[in-house]
């Protein structure tokens, strides 16, 4: 039970969020009106995909130094599941844009930045499917994530802030914490931000333990 706190911990925050998330009280503001309320859904989103790409980079470079299998696999499946998020993240970012901005996408550099992320993970992927050598795709899979992790941070939270965008606090707009992040939205905006990390982070290690069930079934055979 004391190593699973965490898991339940998970547990009650995502269920707070989703209940307080659409009952408790928000800003009336225009044009954003109800839609507000994918603050807690979408924003978090992005918070555990790097997250979870940080962990995959911090493992493949602990692979590199030590050759371990393990390690590979965590970072593997780190990106499996940051991938998730990221096409969440994305959705609900369409859904949000349609709403507020009256089109699912625009030119917008943040919109654009988080596209050839996702696209640089995807990439990933098809490097490591493309190798059949496992110690080989293992390792240059490595060093392709370590490049990737940087790559994603400048596309994502450094572009987006040195040209206009339509994004919050992004291009001189100030950020949701500047203008309408009230005390009833920060009642639930911080328990989502650290659940759905939780869960991200209990997903992958799923993932991570089912990936050692398969290597290890096609060992015995």
């Amino acid at each position: 039970m004391y190593k699973s706190w965490w898991k339940i911990l998970a547990s009650v925050l995502v269920l707070y969020t989703i209940i307080g998330g659409l009952l408790i009280e928000v800003p009336r503001l225009a044009i954003l009106n109800e839609s507000i309320r994918n603050l807690y859904f979408h924003v978090p989103m992005w918070f555990t995909m790097v997250i979870l790409y940080l962990i995959s980079v911090i493992y493949s470079i602990r692979y590199l130094n030590s050759s371990d299998e393990k390690f590979d696999l965590i970072a593997i499946e780190s990106v499996n599941t940051g991938l998730i998020c990221s096409f969440i993240g994305l959705a609900t970012g369409m859904m949000w844009a349609k709403f507020t901005w009256g089109t699912f996408w625009t030119s917008d550099p943040k919109l654009n930045g988080s596209a050839i992320a996702t696209l640089l993970y995807l990439a990933y992927i098809v490097l490591r499917s493309s190798i059949d050598e496992e110690q080989k795709r293992a390792k240059i899979s490595a060093i392709y994530n370590i490049f990737a992790f940087p790559a994603m941070i400048v596309l994502l939270f450094i572009l987006p802030r040195l040209t206009d965008s339509l994004h919050p606090g992004n291009g001189g707009n100030p950020g949701f914490g500047g203008y309408d992040l009230d005390s009833n939205m920060r009642l639930v905006f911080y328990p989502a931000v650290m659940g759905w990390i939780l869960i991200g982070t209990w997903v992958m290690t799923i993932r991570y333990r089912i990936r050692l069930l398969e290597n290890k079934r096609n060992q015995i055979d």
